[in-house]
């Protein structure tokens, strides 16, 4: 049974991964994941895009600029459809504005990987285990200047993924905590030749925090630790029409596996020289560790284009296309959605077409999202 343990939490860790030597592997990943359809029917971008109910995972320093005093979004996003149906990410947040200038937030995410039914003999009774992981957020925004904010979140995470061993009813999850700092940046209205027009862009440093382990005295992993930044621009084509284009790069602040010891083998996990490296060692290595040098440390950056077109603040329409490196992941992916929006609800769908051979687990997979914005409005000229 623990050898089953062990093999179940290694294939769920490495399930974003192509089958590559150097792919960078973490603990948590469904913190990864765009857990709103909004974000994902723009190629998983949202550090620089408007404020949503969603801005917790992305940018919660956005929440400064909220239009409206308080916005509750809802969203489930099936995951392996394909293969399995009681496997999905659901999230749910909140956010209040204090004031004009400041806002605060919380938001829960939820990993199920549905009922495992276990048994030792093909006769024995079955056992059954419900292996889930979940984030739980804070975070508190504040508007340093009409067109700068910042913002601190913290995350308390729990990951339960070990199965029962010896009739052991539960197992005990492992947990760990991360801080968020984040950043954004929305311009003032400037009148262009045919068009108003206003920039964005936006930073977000997150899972900043200590490693998770699953075993008393095992093996330590990683936090998915990441810097998200981007810069988008909105063109004001008039009060009615409004086209928004995003970019955005990420970089994930974690080692990259390599061989130590020099026996032409990398296995990160009998490697005692890489479990040893710390998490805040890990972050600022990161930038320099890849042994094929600076050509390496771009291909760990993945990037993403998005547009948004919206009609009347009441329809949406939506496309992106993110890219890895295919020898880091080869994550590559066009999208497409759409939202539609009625007094204080709006509803966002989204699809996903893969472009790699490695297939998406979310390919093919119908993503929705559900927010409401209620009470005063604010104008944030």
């Amino acid at each position: 049974m623990k050898k089953l343990s062990i093999l179940f939490l290694l294939v769920f860790v490495c399930k974003l991964s192509a089958q590559n030597e150097r792919v960078i592997t973490v603990a948590v990943p469904f913190l990864t994941i765009a857990a709103d359809a909004r974000a994902s029917g723009m190629g998983d971008l949202g550090v620089a895009t408007s404020t949503d109910g969603y801005s917790q995972q992305w940018n919660p320093a956005k929440f400064a600029f909220a239009e409206q005093k308080i916005g509750i979004a809802l969203s489930y996003t099936p995951y392996l459809e394909s293969i399995i149906t009681d496997i999905a990410l659901l999230s749910a947040s909140y956010y209040n504005k204090i004031d004009e200038q400041s806002a605060f937030a919380f938001s829960l995410r939820y990993f199920t990987l549905g009922e495992i039914e276990l048994r030792q003999f093909a006769n024995d009774p079955g056992t059954v285990a419900k292996p889930n992981e979940f984030a739980l957020d804070g975070s508190y925004a504040l508007k340093l200047s009409p067109t700068f904010s910042m913002s601190v979140g913290g995350r308390f995470i729990s990951s339960n993924l070990r199965l029962p061993q010896n009739g052991e009813a539960d197992s005990q999850a492992a947990t760990s905590f991360a801080i968020d700092i984040s950043g954004y940046y929305r311009s003032r209205e400037k009148l262009y030749n045919s068009f108003d027009g206003r920039w964005r862009a936006g930073f977000n440093i997150s899972n900043i925090g200590g490693k998770i382990q699953y075993d008393e005295g095992g093996q330590e992993n990683f936090l998915p630790a990441n810097l998200r930044f981007g810069v988008g621009f909105d063109f004001i084509l008039d009060q009615d029409n409004v086209i928004g284009i995003t970019s955005e790069f990420n970089k994930l602040l974690v080692p990259t596996p390599r061989d130590f010891d020099n026996d032409g083998d990398i296995d990160i996990d009998d490697n005692d020289a890489y479990q040893q490296i710390g998490f805040a060692s890990g972050i600022f290595n990161s930038f320099s560790d890849a042994p094929d040098g600076f050509s390496e440390e771009l291909k760990e950056l993945t990037w993403a284009l998005g547009a948004e077109y919206t009609y009347q603040d009441a329809f949406m329409l939506r496309t992106g296309y993110f890219n890895e490196s295919e020898e880091k992941g080869s994550r590559k992916f066009f999208t497409l959605g759409a939202g539609f929006k009625f007094k204080a609800a709006q509803i966002d769908l989204s699809y996903l077409f893969s472009t790699a051979q490695v297939r998406n687990p979310l390919e093919n997979t119908l993503r929705f999202s559900l927010t409401f914005n209620l009470g005063e409005e604010y104008l944030n000229e």
